[in-house]
C-alpha cells in the first residue's frame, strides 16, 4: 500500500512525498481509513510506529473537505491534548509539516513559557490547537479559547495523561465540548482507567492495534549489567568510551541522579546535558536540539521530561536506574528501535533494583540477559536497601528489601557507603503537582 491508496489530497500527499515517506506504517495504514469515515478510534500503539502521522494526515484530509472562506472567522475545530510540552511541540511540528501547503492555522498551547503569545494567537483565530491539559484550563478559565465549535478530538498518550494525573482534567475539557464530534484516543498500555475512559467518550470505536501491549520493540536488543550503585556512573563512561557512542539517551529516576551523571560526564570529557522538571522550557529545548545536532552526544532525562521525545535512528537508550513502573521501561526503551530502525537498550542494575527487574521482566514476559563488565563486577556481600518511592501500586514497584540476587542467592549484610538516599528518591509527584507542571511551574 501507498500512501496515494489512500484518499489523502493533492496537497497532503505532496507534503508526505517533500519529506521522503511513500509507504505508510502499519498504524498509519489501519488507522487513516477508519478516522477519513469519520468513526472514533481506539489505537494501541507505541512510539516510534508513526501514530502522529496516523492521525495528522486525515485529520488534516477531513478539515480541507470543507470549504475555505477566507473572510469568515475561524473557530478551533480539532482540539489535541497531550501529556507534555515536548509532545506538544512535536505534534504542533507534524502539524505544520503535513499542513504546509493548506491554508489551517494552529497552535501550540503548553506551560512553561508566556501566556499572552499564546493569547494572541488564539484571538487571531486558529483551526487546530495542541495543548496539554493544565495550561488549557487556564486559558479556559480566562475565556481566551472557545472550544465550542470543536469538531474533532484527539488524546495523545492517553495512558500517561491519566498516569500523569490528568483525568479530570480531560474531563473537565470534554465537559464543555460539542457532544457531536470524532473523538481519537491513542494509547500505548490499556489500564482500566483507559478502558473506562474509553467507555465513556468514544462511540462504537473503530480498534486498531500494531503491537501486542504493554510489549517492547522486538527490534531493540535488551540486556542487563550487573553493578553496584556506586559505580553505575563510571560504568556508563567506561561504556562511551569503550565502545565510541555518539548519541545515547540515559535515562535516571530522579533530577538529582540526571544532574550528577550530567555533571560527571562533563569532568571525564563527554559531551552532555540534563533535562527535568527543574530546567526551564529553554534549557529543555536547547538540550534537545544540541543532542538531535550532536553538539552534546549524552542527553540524561527523567521519564516525565523525556515522555515523547521524537529523535530520528537514535541508536543506545540505557537505563542508569530502573524505572519503578514496570511499563515506564517499555516507553523508555521505545524511543530506540523507531520506524524500522534496530536499536540498542541497555540497564545498569544493582541490587536495590532487583525487583522492579523481575516486575519488568513479567510485563513484557521475558528474561533479560544479565552481563558482568570486568573492573566492575558487583559485591555479592552488598545487601539491599530500600527504594523510596514516589509513586505507588503496578508491576515492578516493590522495594528491594529482601536482598536476593537474580539467581536468588541471599546478599551479604554490608551496606554500601556511598550511596546517598537523595540519588534513590523518585521524581514520581503528587497529581496536584503533575498538573502545576503543565501550566509552567515545574516541569
Amino acid at each position: 500500500m501507498l500512501f496515494s491508496d489512500l484518499k489523502l489530497s493533492a496537497p497532503i500527499l505532496k507534503a508526505v512525498h517533500e519529506e521522503g515517506y511513500t509507504t505508510p506504517t502499519p498504524v498509519q495504514a489501519q488507522a487513516i481509513p477508519f478516522i477519513l469515515e469519520g468513526r472514533d478510534m481506539l489505537a494501541g500503539a507505541q512510539t516510534g510506529t508513526g501514530k502522529t502521522a496516523g492521525f495528522t494526515l486525515p485529520m488534516l484530509e477531513i478539515l480541507s473537505r470543507k470549504p475555505f472562506n477566507p473572510k469568515a472567522p475561524r473557530h478551533v475545530r480539532v482540539l489535541i491534548l497531550t501529556p507534555t510540552r515536548e509532545l506538544a511541540a512535536q505534534v504542533g511540528e507534524s502539524v505544520k509539516t503535513y499542513g504546509k501547503h493548506l491554508k489551517f492555522k494552529s497552535a501550540i498551547i503548553f506551560g512553561g513559557v508566556g501566556m499572552q503569545p499564546q493569547v494572541s494567537a488564539l484571538r487571531q483565530g486558529v483551526d487546530i490547537v495542541i495543548a496539554t491539559p493544565g495550561r488549557l484550563l487556564d486559558h479556559m478559565s480566562q475565556g481566551t479559547v472557545d472550544l465550542r465549535n470543536v469538531e474533532m478530538l484527539i488524546l495523545d498518550e492517553a495512558d500517561r495523561m491519566l498516569d500523569m494525573g490528568f483525568i479530570k482534567d480531560i474531563r473537565r475539557v470534554i465537559s464543555i465540548l460539542p457532544q457531536k464530534r470524532q473523538n481519537l484516543l491513542f494509547s500505548a498500555t490499556y489500564s482500566d482507567e483507559i478502558k473506562t475512559l474509553c467507555e465513556s467518550i468514544l462511540r462504537n470505536p473503530a480498534i486498531v492495534e500494531v503491537a501486542r501491549r504493554n510489549t517492547s520493540s522486538e527490534l531493540v536488543t535488551q540486556r542487563v549489567i550487573l553493578v553496584d550503585c556506586a559505580k553505575k556512573s563510571a560504568l556508563f563512561g567506561h561504556l562511551v568510551k569503550e565502545n565510541k557512542w555518539e548519541q545515547v539517551l540515559v535515562f535516571t529516576r530522579t533530577k538529582h541522579q540526571a544532574n550528577k551523571l550530567s555533571d560527571y560526564l562533563q569532568k571525564i570529557g563527554v559531551s552532555s546535558a540534563a533535562i527535568h522538571g527543574n530546567k526551564s522550557q529553554a534549557a529543555r529545548t536547547k538540550a534537545l536540539s544540541d543532542f538531535k545536532a550532536g553538539v552534546v552526544k549524552i542527553l540524561v532525562a527523567t521519564d516525565i521530561a523525556a515522555r515523547g521525545l521524537d529523535i530520528d535512528q537514535l541508536p543506545h537508550v540505557v537505563n542508569l536506574e530502573l524505572p519503578n513502573i514496570a511499563e515506564d521501561y517499555v516507553h523508555r526503551i521505545g524511543r530506540t528501535g523507531r520506524a524500522g530502525n534496530e536499536g540498542e537498550a541497555i540497564s545498569l542494575v544493582c541490587v536495590d533494583e532487583y525487583d522492579y527487574l523481575k516486575g519488568i521482566e513479567r510485563l513484557i514476559n521475558r528474561k533479560l540477559d544479565r552481563d558482568i563488565i570486568a573492573g566492575f563486577e558487583p559485591d555479592p556481600s552488598i545487601m539491599a536497601m530500600p527504594i523510596v518511592q514516589g509513586r505507588g501500586g503496578g508491576g515492578g514497584r516493590g522495594n528491594s528489601g529482601g536482598g536476593h540476587s537474580p539467581s536468588g542467592k541471599p546478599q551479604g549484610q554490608k551496606r554500601d557507603s556511598a550511596r546517598r538516599s537523595d540519588s534513590n528518591r523518585s521524581e514520581g509527584r503528587s497529581n496536584t503537582q503533575r498538573r502545576e507542571d503543565s501550566r509552567g511551574r515545574g516541569r
